[in-house]
């Protein structure tokens, strides 16, 4: 007789690290993600019998499922314990289809954090799968299965074959877009400012030119800054009035989603695929010296603040072993959700307080140990108290003509002992030194500078800023923002250029398209609503058929008017200056999977095509050939040797021309907080830094 639970998770380390916490009665295996799915070789969803899904097992998936099968076979009892989310309750559904298992059985247990304590809490207490949780899946499956499968072949015929359309990416690409038109429509205004360095006594200080007669005054010409200037030009000026008070900062929420992407974006240069990926690896598990495996961090896809009691309490015992009591707020910092948020899941936050990064460093990959610190620190520091800063504001009177200085000084640390949270704009709040200046002091002007700016237009997307654009609208959910932003670059209607996200031209015309033919499908607030229809799916208060029904009607006649009226549009591509060796044409710049490359226009009468290659100005550190800038099949720039395959250097950052004055190696570019750069040895027994103007940083 078997006597073995048999617990089905979705990777093979996740696997590992839960197999580690129990005994010999159990056996864990992985499902590798989805067992089923829609077939990709027709639409897979009957419209006519209430767009009942048509599911069939992965290619691919045969052998893994007959595995499962056999394990499920001789075991006593199963526990599906896939991940604790909608997708996770989809797979454990496809799973009791496959194993012939009743859903409303105790069949299901879920992880928000992989430790023993809640690996343990969670087998004793299984529940039955959620169907209404399914629904919303399977809603949102057939939902963009139906948008994709049916619009794509109208932008094929009318645009350009293999295009693609998804009802989250369309409103991601139409952001990106009209940022771009607002940028370009944009009309820089003149103004002028007015800085002064100012002395009284011993002490200077500086101001910027306010306003005249009490009243503030913006100034739009060279004309009238030069007025302000010839008032005050060789006149005394005096302290008219000082104001100083205290303002407190508080620490941000611990980590959603959304924020940790943007964080990571912003503090450690990582792409939102790239932070999910990491992620991932620290909730599911990893090897810790002398420990094993370790889930490291919560369930990572969630848009919560919420922290549980007991996460809570071990913080604060944290906080005030390790900080003066002044650190520790007398009631735990509580944070309101953002409307709409689902609040399934607890905040991101450490799994295990005591591991903290330092200690673990050793064990961890160098990019895991920077999002493992970034978590860390977030997570001590949404639970501290608020940073002081002393402000003064002082005005500087010359007759009627006021000059205003401001400045602050951090009295109290607070949570910015340990962390600050990053932002998009590049100027940073500035603290320093408050002068000593007291009401009617003296004060002689050792400089008036007016100077000259225009209004600037609105910045680019980074992807940061399009993932808080995103949530900030209601558009996808935690786990759809990463895969989005990959889709649109890689479907080439988005181009990133350091760090900044623009639109290509075929991008612009397949949003015109779209536009045209499919308002609501580009409309933020018609792809928002369809969210808060699928949460109220996943609460039991719709049914998926009649959500689904009632954006399909509507749509499938504007499938049918857009096959009707939509003209074909002709993309001109973009001409080279190389002729073509084979028949003489000049070249075109076509785009593929790794990027652009040219090709002859008399394609298919000639076939030549030939790649474009982009050379560094450095040499190889290996054979001292010229190094070029690739790309690679997930579309990541790299760095590699001309004379591949016979030399094999690469590097994922870009070498530099310049040997390390140390020890004589080669260095690379890297991009550290906030867009500074740095020069790097790569050493490992060196590792010579140097920074590097922006200027110099292409930045």
């Amino acid at each position: 007789m078997s006597n073995y639970t048999l617990v089905i998770v979705e990777s093979p380390a996740k696997a590992h690290t839960i197999g580690r916490y129990l005994g010999k009665n159990y056996r864990v295996i992985a499902s590798q993600g989805h067992v089923r799915d829609l077939p990709k070789s027709q639409l897979g969803v009957d419209v006519d019998k209430d767009f009942e899904p048509k599911y069939i097992t992965i290619r691919g998936r045969g052998d893994l499922i007959a595995d499962i099968r056999r394990e499920a076979k001789g075991a006593k009892k199963i526990l599906l314990a896939t991940d604790p989310d909608r997708e996770g309750e989809a797979i454990s559904w496809h799973l009791c289809s496959l194993l012939g298992m009743d859903p409303a059985s105790p069949c299901r247990v879920e992880f928000n954090e992989i430790t023993k304590k809640a690996v343990k809490a969670a087998l004793g207490a299984p529940r039955s799968i959620n169907l209404e949780l399914v629904d919303a899946q399977q809603a949102r499956r057939v939902l963009d299965r139906l948008v994709g499968y049916k619009i794509s072949p109208i932008l094929w015929a009318k645009v350009k074959k293999g295009l693609s359309a998804g009802r989250v990416q369309s409103v991601a690409t139409r952001l990106v877009v009209e940022r771009e038109e607002e940028i370009d429509a944009f009309i820089p205004e003149e103004y002028w400012l007015i800085d002064a360095a100012f002395q009284s006594g011993k002490t200077r200080f500086d101001a910027q030119f306010w306003g005249i007669n009490g009243e503030k005054k913006e100034l739009r010409t060279r004309q009238e800054a030069e007025e302000v200037v010839s008032l005050v030009s060789g006149k005394p000026f005096s302290v008219s009035d000082i104001k100083t008070s205290t303002r407190l900062k508080s620490p941000s929420a611990p980590f959603t989603t959304a924020s940790l992407q943007q964080d990571a974006s912003r503090k450690l240069n990582f792409t939102a695929s790239k932070t999910m990926q990491i992620a991932q690896q620290l909730y599911e598990g990893v090897e810790i010296k002398g420990e094993g495996a370790i889930g490291l961090v919560t369930y990572i896809r969630t848009d919560s603040t919420r922290i549980s009691d007991d996460a809570i309490a071990e913080v604060r015992n944290y906080i005030s072993g390790n900080y003066p009591p002044e650190y520790l707020p007398e009631a735990p910092n509580v944070y309101r959700a953002r409307q709409g948020a689902q609040d399934a899941h607890e905040a991101i936050r450490p799994s295990v307080l005591a591991l903290s990064p330092d200690a673990i460093k050793a064990s961890l990959t160098g990019d895991q140990y920077k999002l493992y610190r970034l978590i860390y620190n977030r997570f001590v520091a949404c639970q501290m108290t608020p940073a002081a800063y002393d402000t003064m504001t002082a005005d500087i009177l010359c007759g009627d003509v006021v000059f205003r200085h401001s400045s602050q000084k951090k009295s109290f640390s607070g949570f910015t002992a340990v962390y600050e949270e990053g932002t998009d704009d590049e100027s940073t709040e500035k603290t320093g030194r408050i002068p000593k200046l007291n009401l009617s002091d003296a004060c002689q002007a050792l400089e008036i500078a007016p100077s000259q700016h225009f209004t600037q237009p609105p910045a680019r997307y980074t992807e940061a800023s399009l993932v808080k654009a995103l949530e900030d609208k209601g558009i996808g959910r935690p786990s759809t923002y990463a895969p989005t932003i990959s889709t649109i670059l890689g479907r080439g209607y988005v181009a990133r250029e350091k760090k900044r996200l623009f639109p290509t031209e075929l991008g612009k015309i397949v949003t015109s398209v779209m536009s045209k033919a499919f308002p609501d499908i580009v409309d933020t607030e018609f792809t928002a609503q369809m969210e808060t229809q699928l949460d109220e799916i996943a609460e039991g208060s719709l049914k998926w058929q009649n959500v689904i029904g009632g954006f399909y009607y509507p749509f499938e006649k504007e499938l049918s008017e857009a096959e009707k009226q939509l003209e074909k549009v002709e993309i001109a591509p973009e001409v080279s200056d190389v002729p073509c060796p084979n028949c003489g044409a000049m070249l075109v710049y076509r785009r593929g999977r790794f990027g652009k490359f040219l090709a002859c226009p008399r394609f298919p009468e000639c076939r030549y095509t030939q790649t474009l290659l982009t050379y560094i100005d450095a040499p190889c550190p290996k054979c001292g050939k010229r190094l070029i800038e690739r790309i690679n099949k997930k579309g990541r720039k790299f760095y590699g040797c001309e004379d591949y395959p016979a030399c094999d250097f690469v590097s994922w950052d870009m070498p530099v021309k310049e040997a390390c004055p140390k020890c004589g190696g080669y260095m690379t570019l890297k991009y550290l907080r906030g867009g500074a750069a740095a020069r790097v040895c790569q050493n490992e027994s060196c590792r010579y830094r140097e920074e590097v103007k922006s200027e110099d940083s292409d930045e």
